[in-house]
């Protein structure tokens, strides 16, 4: 059996029809190209049939793609695949995906009709989309709830008709993978014409078994994997690209298969997808989470530093991530302590140990998570929460709407002096860090920003998330007011006076090696 599994990203397909609202053009242009930088072997990118829009963005897709097979979904019936083959027709090859629902439930209660008549169709639309390509995919929906005698029979029937790909999916989520390997398992045993086309299976994630359900039916024989980004798509979502494709290659040698797929590309496209998409992924997601190749246990920090596959099956940079995250909080020991002490350019003569450690831990049971420029403060006896901040945000005025900008103005304590300053910008935000850049000696950039809601109904807290590069350093602060303006303020004031600190902190160093 062959060893290649192909990676059928539907991120553009069934992903997109879990979002609030529906991607522009321009947007899903933007995604497929990441996921054909991905190594992707098949895309689904719409169903032309649906809307306009949805007709447009496919035909777009399919003629700008040209390292991937473009692939457009259908009904079993005529009209939806002529509109495939009209938006598809553009590509060098293409695909085209048709289906019809397979299971006792879906056939007498959604369709209203019985199994023959619903295999007569199945044949047909397969038999009418092979005459525009001889890349014909059927699904059989809901099979993962369909009796295996029906199953096998429509299986044969639709690789009789000419589909070079038959589709098992899971729908609904419903089965379990030992279940799901079964059905693959009895196809492969019982269809005669099997080996004429490739087994693919397509699983949702409504009990979080997506991915599991998709191994096992590779390893039954299955040699196409549907899949999306971040496991976007109804629901609870389908299986997630990143999670089988790093499993492939992680487990290779006990699973015997391979992809196509470039890994280093993956944090990249699934930041993209995220931002484009604007569906956050959670911390301790698998293999692109923010938490995924973070420690925080002092005994698994030590592995690490000892060696990295002690607490790591893989690194950081095999999935496009740039390092390991060593987080400092009130569970790290000493030796993380150490570490990153030197990795700030101390020698270990030009530090105490172990006073800065009991320095580490009053801070950290105080603040949670410390950082680089806590603990450099730390052993220079200047305490982050103790210390006088050096900036003070007084007033701030924010106007915005109606026109192309907004515009800022704030008062600003620095030390013993105010100032009061006017910028402009693109909105709120930028308008008012603008009018703070401005009125700093500080040359910053922002590199990270996010809003959360902390609490509920019109009084909740807001809360600002921001990450600032001073000089190669990243200064991690943060704002909380019923104002997101105002808890967007807080935060920068917040990463200035952490910058402030460690400006008089080089200025310590310098003089102590006169």
């Amino acid at each position: 059996m062959d060893n290649q599994v192909v990676i059928f990203d539907t991120t553009l397909r069934d992903g997109e029809q879990a979002l609030n609202a529906s991607l522009s053009v321009h947007e899903k242009l933007q995604i497929a190209l990441a996921i054909e930088r991905l190594g992707v072997d098949v895309m689904e990118v719409g169903f032309p049939v649906s809307s306009p829009g949805d007709f447009e963005s496919v035909q777009k897709i399919a003629q700008t793609v040209k390292n991937s097979r473009v692939c457009a979904l259908a009904r079993a019936v005529e009209g939806d695949i002529q509109a495939c083959a009209d938006a598809l027709k553009v590509a060098d090859q293409f695909r085209i995906h048709t289906f019809i629902s397979t299971s006792d439930v879906h056939v007498q209660q959604k369709l209203k009709k019985d199994f023959s008549d619903v295999e007569a169709m199945a044949i047909h639309a397969v038999k009418f989309a092979r005459k525009f390509t001889d890349d014909v995919e059927f699904s059989c929906e809901d099979a993962g709830r369909t009796p295996i005698d029906n199953l096998c029979r429509m299986v044969e029937n639709a690789i009789k008709a000419g589909a070079t790909t038959v589709n098992i999916p899971d729908t609904v989520g419903y089965t379990i993978p030992n279940e799901f390997g079964g059905i693959i398992t009895n196809l492969f045993n019982r269809v005669p014409n099997i080996d004429q086309a490739i087994i693919s299976v397509h699983c949702h994630n409504d009990l979080g078994l997506a991915v599991a359900n998709s191994m096992s039916a590779v390893q039954a024989g299955a040699r196409q994997i549907e899949c999306t980004i971040n496991g976007i798509g109804e629901r609870a979502g389908n299986c997630s690209l990143e999670e089988v494709a790093m499993i492939i290659k992680t487990r290779q040698e006990l699973l015997g298969v391979q992809t196509n797929i470039n890994h280093q590309e993956i944090a990249r496209t699934s930041k993209l997808v995220s931002d484009l998409c604007n569906m956050p992924v959670q911390l301790n997601k698998a293999i692109v989470g923010g938490n995924a190749f973070s420690h925080s246990s002092g005994i698994h920090q030590d592995g690490m530093l000892k060696a990295s596959n002690t607490y790591e099956i893989m690194t950081p940079e095999s999935v496009g991530i740039a390092k390991t995250k060593l987080n400092l909080t009130s569970r790290s020991g000493r030796h993380v302590i150490k570490h990153r002490m030197e990795s700030l350019g101390y020698q270990e003569n030009e530090f105490n140990l172990e006073e800065l450690y009991a320095d580490f831990l009053e801070l950290a049971d105080k603040k949670g998570q410390v950082f680089d420029d806590d603990l450099e403060a730390l052993h220079f006896n200047i305490q982050q929460q103790d210390a006088k901040d050096y900036y003070h945000l007084d007033t701030l005025n924010v106007q915005c709407g109606g026109g192309d900008f907004a515009t800022a103005s704030i008062k600003l304590l620095s030390g013993e002096n105010s100032q009061i300053v006017s910028e402009t910008g693109n909105g709120p935000v930028d308008c008012l860090y603008r009018a703070i850049k401005k009125a700093v000696d500080i040359d910053f950039e922002v590199a990270d920003y996010k809003i959360s809601n902390k609490g509920e109904g019109e009084d909740g807290l807001g809360k600002a998330d921001l990450v600032v590069t001073w000089q190669g350093r990243n200064f991690h602060g943060y704002g909380l007011a019923t104002d997101v303006i105002e808890a967007s303020g807080q935060a920068l004031i917040h990463t200035l006076n952490s910058i402030h600190r460690a400006q008089k902190i080089a200025a310590i160093k310098q003089d102590s090696k006169k």
